[in-house]
């Protein structure tokens, strides 16, 4: 299967898709597709690549993911299996201008909001429970609970994933590269990678990888690099409260506390002690 572009298997005569994935980890390649992708982690934990971002997800999250927005949900595999529920649909699933329609005034937010995806930050019991009930209905009823669904969408607190917008899809040589270099860095970005050993892997030069990363990414290497370790450290935090900071430091790639200190901060706006205490408040 070529990772770009995914196709989202369905019926011919279905425009609104309920996916139910329970597998001891998510599917794990990068991809994108045309749908917009409601998703609502059941259980698991891991953490989420899409567009220019890494955030951490654990069960009870919902994240809204753009049409053609690569990404990737990378699990931690636990005894029991990871748990997903999913809905697709595009913006012209149900006509041309059907979102334009002033009777959905209120989904403004939530058709503004989606075109670079977002995490729920409020009422997700309520979200949750609304997507646990689309998943055994049919035809007039679906369709009036999906409305109801983006509703509650537009009104929820919302965290941003991603600032790059992909206006096209990748080609699926591009996509095969990146998924070679994610994979490569999120097995061994607890340990040093220098540039020319990530060009190296990719087959360009130190020049041409940057050039290639950055336009596909909107951001550095390096920048990509960091974010995944700072991400890592928060996970840690939030699950292994035995551990000491330096400990997190080293187990999550940085070779010195106050590195890891400097790029925390720069990035969680709070340093790793601080990001620990609020979660013990």
């Amino acid at each position: 299967m070529k990772i770009f572009p995914f196709k989202i298997p369905k019926p011919l005569d279905e425009h609104l898709i309920v996916q139910v994935d329970k597998e001891p980890i998510f599917y794990n390649r990068l991809h994108q597709h045309e749908e917009i992708q409601i998703s609502y982690i059941i259980n698991g934990k891991g953490k989420l690549l899409v567009g220019d971002s890494i955030h951490q997800f654990s069960t009870g999250d919902i994240f809204v993911i753009a049409s053609n927005l690569p990404h990737v949900f990378k699990s931690i595999q636990e005894q029991q299996d990871a748990h997903m529920l999913s809905v697709f649909f595009t913006k012209n699933s149900f006509g041309t201008n059907f979102f334009e329609l002033p009777y959905l005034k209120d989904l403004d937010s939530f058709i503004i909001s989606s075109s670079g995806g977002f995490k729920v930050t409020s009422n997700k019991k309520h979200i949750a429970q609304q997507l646990l009930e689309i998943k055994s209905q049919q035809k007039l009823k679906l369709f009036i609970s999906f409305l109801e669904l983006l509703e509650e969408l537009s009104k929820a607190n919302k965290e941003p994933l991603s600032k790059f917008i992909y206006s096209k899809t990748l080609s699926s040589t591009d996509g095969e590269r990146l998924q070679d270099i994610f994979d490569f860095v999120f097995k061994n970005f607890q340990q040093p990678i220098s540039l020319d050993e990530i060009a190296k892997m990719a087959y360009m030069t130190p020049n041409a990888f940057c050039r290639f990363f950055k336009q596909r990414t909107d951001k550095t290497f390096f920048q990509f690099l960091i974010e995944l370790r700072v991400a890592h450290a928060c996970q840690l935090l939030i699950s292994n409260k035995e551990l000491n900071i330096n400990m997190i430091a080293e187990r999550s790639g940085f070779n010195s506390i106050s590195n890891f200190n400097k790029k925390f901060k720069k990035i969680k706006g709070i340093t790793p002690t601080q990001y620990q205490q609020t979660l013990l408040s």
